[in-house]
């Protein structure tokens, strides 16, 4: 069972809080760090400018700091106030469509609201990635729909160590099939008609590609899965393997996939780094791993969480009722500039 943490925890301990803000932890959990205003009329923008630095070492700390009760009216004062602490935000994600508020920000995944979205760091499976991604709360839902988050460094204390190893010698290899009428098709994702400038793209970002005879394409990105972050030099879980795996997706859906596609041409799929299939044993493993060491927190409307993507990972539950989050991404990095 994973910690839901509803309860607000006594102020904690955080040396130099900056003024104007009480921060504590949730009932049970380090993660995340909540801040709250004490004063009215605080700026978020404008706090967090101020207080970047501070801001930042409790990200690499707790994982995730979780803005509640400030005063963020609409999607494009959560724009600014993920970008005072990002500098810049990632403009050019192909896989979630834009709000229509901001220039750099998203609409959370358009995926059924009763399924579960399952853990993955963003980017994950790419040569680069963001190591920052924000969630704000527009409307909360009816019922569900808690954005669950857990610590990539807690995962590897609880992992089965062989796994750990398979991972570690071999690696990931993620396989994405662009077709017509399932995801984004590659025109979509990619944002252009011509086959050129999607092959440089792919060159571009340390992809493999290769055309299919249905006009779709295959792309093939290789990753560790298990790195150390650029700044803590911390041992991390850092992939997305619950989201691309097979195994991982109801049992119609698997079956109906099955049906219209060879296992080399589903839509998603993931292998260890020699080509060799994950086991559905190990998927079901880390599917208790990352639910016994997962935290949730219920969304309030106005609600901001700044997470560090490669800390820590994200899920979606199910949910009842509209549910409007939107979404930032910044600070990207690349595997080449990660330590060794």
């Amino acid at each position: 069972m994973s910690l839901m943490t509803d309860e607000r925890g006594t102020a904690s301990a955080i040396a130099d809080t900056p003024a104007g803000v009480r921060a504590y932890t949730l009932e049970g959990s380090p993660l995340p760090l909540v801040l709250e205003p004490t004063t009215d009329g605080i700026d978020l923008a404008e706090w967090n400018l101020k207080n970047r630095e501070w801001i930042e070492a409790q990200l690499l700390v707790h994982g995730g700091v979780l803005f509640r009760n400030f005063t963020l009216p609409s999607p494009a004062d959560f724009e600014r106030a993920a970008k005072a602490i990002y500098g810049e935000l990632f403009g050019d994600y192909g896989d979630l469509p834009k709000n229509a508020a901001g220039e750099k920000i998203y609409e959370s995944t358009p995926y059924p609201p009763d399924q579960m979205i399952l853990y993955h760091n963003e980017s994950s499976h790419l040569p680069s990635w963001p190591r920052k991604i924000s969630f704000h709360c527009v409307i909360p839902a009816k019922a569900g729909g808690c954005t669950p988050v857990f610590d990539t460094r807690a995962a590897l204390k609880h992992i089965d160590p062989a796994v750990l190893n398979e991972v570690r010698t071999k690696g990931l290899m993620y396989v994405r099939n662009f077709s017509k009428g399932v995801d984004p098709t590659w025109e979509a994702f990619f944002h252009t008609t011509d086959k050129a400038t999607v092959e440089q793209m792919c060159r571009d970002a340390g992809s493999d590609f290769e055309w299919k005879s249905d006009g779709g394409l295959r792309v093939i990105n290789r990753s560790k899965g298990i790195v150390k972050h650029p700044k803590t030099k911390e041992e991390m879980f850092f992939n997305q393997v619950q989201i691309h795996h097979i195994y991982c997706v109801d049992e119609d859906t698997r079956e109906g996939l099955r049906a219209l596609f060879d296992d080399q041409d589903l839509p998603r799929n993931v292998y260890y780094g020699d080509g060799s299939p994950i086991p559905d044993e190990t998927m079901q493993h880390l599917g208790e791993v990352f639910e016994k060491i997962a935290v949730r927190f219920k969304w309030q409307k106005g609600d901001m969480i700044m997470l560090d993507n490669m800390l820590v990972t994200h899920a979606r539950d199910s949910f009842e009722g509209p549910r409007h989050i939107v979404v930032a991404m910044g600070q990207m990095i690349s595997a080449d500039e990660l330590p060794v």
